[in-house]
């Protein structure tokens, strides 16, 4: 069985058996084999698989919690960013592109983690914050939510459903009106001014 240690684009740590490109941490969420808290910090990391040969068991004391992404851009939904040690280049290109984006300095990765965590979460709470955004001129790569429950990832022109066995159903991107957008909206602009997340083959366009 899948352990409880997955994340959805709605940034909920759950069990399915979906395999992830990708690997992270909010900290030590669990106690034994059960995630006990939701994150134990603002750094919400993205990390890669395999770095430097280094490599620890799931589920150790006083070691943070490995979770698992389906691709990147599910990661920069749940509000996550690149890891600036595991994936330097990347992080690079994020905080250059939040900057451009933005027309601020380009931040830190404390000043990216902070805004973030503003952006995902409810002040005091384990909330999620949505954002009410125009659908034009949303990038490829950013989640929205679809009558109210279903994400689903802007690829190619295409909305393409996202299910916890993978990518799915794809419908049309409308023309006018507003969407309830998942991705944070600091990692959209970085999104819009460049940066390029990996997504997985399934949401590649038709």
């Amino acid at each position: 069985m899948a352990e409880r240690n997955r994340v959805t684009p709605l940034g909920e740590v759950a069990a399915f058996a979906l395999r992830g490109a990708w690997t992270g941490n909010r900290g030590i969420l669990h106690d034994g084999h059960r995630v006990v808290r939701f994150h134990a910090s603002d750094a919400w990391l993205t990390c890669a698989l395999e770095f430097r040969g280094r490599w620890r068991r799931q589920w150790e004391p006083h070691h943070y919690t490995y979770l698992f992404f389906h691709d990147e851009a599910v990661s920069l939904a749940a509000g996550h960013r690149p890891c600036a040690e595991c994936r330097r280049a990347a992080y690079t290109e994020y905080r250059e592109a939040w900057s451009s984006a933005l027309s601020v300095p380009v931040p830190s990765a404390r000043e990216i983690n902070r805004h973030l965590h503003a952006e995902r979460l409810y002040r005091g709470t384990h909330r999620r914050r949505l954002h009410d955004m125009v659908w034009s001129g949303l990038p490829d790569g950013v989640f929205v939510l679809l009558d109210g429950r279903t994400p689903a990832l802007l690829s190619g022109g295409a909305l393409v459903e996202w299910t916890r066995d993978g990518y799915g159903a794809r419908r049309r991107v409308p023309s006018a009106g507003r969407a309830v957008v998942v991705t944070p909206p600091s990692s959209v602009a970085a999104l819009r001014a460049g940066y390029r997340p990996q997504i997985d083959p399934g949401a590649a366009p038709a």
